[in-house]
């Protein structure tokens, strides 16, 4: 079930523990507006997140091809003040995501901290054939794997026994948990081997107060530094000054999350000047309810 080609350990592994922002891909005109993910980027990297992953699902990866996706990549490295970065990967057929691995570990591509990579998508293969994904990907990188348990996105549910064996591999590294099963949560905080990110924006404080690493968070484009110290807070044990930090931003999470993501947060960036609120189709805009919620619940966090 399990194979680990031999692959070195490195020196210092990579550390994921933190804030990282999954960034949206804005658009305008039909294509992708690097004026407005350059501003964004920019911004976002100095409120002290840990570092970016571009290309995610908040990032409608899907909708990108290859050159627009690298394209993107490249204009976050250039405006990311050196903070690390971390590249969605998603697919079903394993070679060409094999060679897409392979090109995005080459010299001219921007340095990768990680790549964030999901189960094969619709063919919904069994736990044997997801660990056979799984290496055979790590073994074609030089970045390490956050493996990206997000079973309602792919149709792949991703067994307890599953992820703890993927943890021998020496290139697998983290989990982004989606997974929605709390008994597998504590069992690989407990295991202790991938650093667990919490990747449902309602579980950041539940998963981090457990003894998980940090949080990929799409709602933390919005109030960062909140976030940021929210981490920082559960991070040194202070749980009455995370819990003070963590209850205003609540209604905000749950209304960015109403409607389909990206939609209701690219709307918000919109009203705040941002980017346009364009999506790619089947993607489509949040409804006027959810974005005047959403605009409420966002002002009452910074009133709070």
């Amino acid at each position: 079930m399990f194979r680990v080609n031999p692959i070195s350990t490195p020196a210092c592994p990579p550390d994921f523990s933190g804030l990282w922002i999954p960034l949206i891909t804005p658009f305008a005109d039909g294509g992708v507006d690097h004026a407005a993910l350059a501003r964004l980027t920019a911004h976002l990297a100095a409120t002290g997140i840990r570092g970016f992953v571009v290309c995610g699902s908040t990032g409608e990866a899907a909708a990108l091809s290859k050159e627009e996706q690298l394209a993107c990549l490249r204009t976050v490295a250039e405006h990311a003040a050196g903070l690390p970065l971390v590249m969605g990967v998603s697919g079903c057929h394993l070679p060409d995501t094999r060679d897409w691995v392979r090109r995005l570990n080459l010299p001219d591509s921007p340095a990768l901290a990680g790549l964030l990579v999901a189960a094969p998508h619709y063919v919904r293969p069994a736990q044997p054939g997801i660990c056979h994904w799984f290496n055979e990907l790590a073994d074609a990188s030089a970045a390490p794997l956050i493996v990206y348990d997000i079973p309602y996105r792919t149709g792949a549910v991703m067994a307890r026994d599953t992820l703890l064996a993927l943890a021998a591999h020496p290139n697998i590294r983290a989990v982004k948990d989606c997974g929605g099963d709390a008994g597998k949560t504590l069992a690989l905080i407990g295991d202790g081997r991938l650093q667990v990110l919490a990747g449902e924006d309602l579980q950041i404080f539940s998963t981090v107060a457990q003894g998980g690493a940090g949080a990929i968070a799409a709602s933390a484009h919005v109030h960062t530094r909140r976030f940021v110290a929210l981490l920082a807070a559960l991070a040194s044990g202070d749980l009455e000054r995370a819990r003070a930090g963590w209850l205003p931003l609540v209604p905000m999470v749950q209304a960015l999350f109403a409607e389909p993501n990206p939609g209701p947060l690219k709307a918000l960036l919109a009203m705040q000047g941002w980017c346009t609120g364009d999506l790619r189709l089947p993607m489509t805009a949040a409804s006027d309810a959810a974005v005047r919620c959403l605009w409420a619940s966002s002002d009452a966090v910074a009133t709070a």
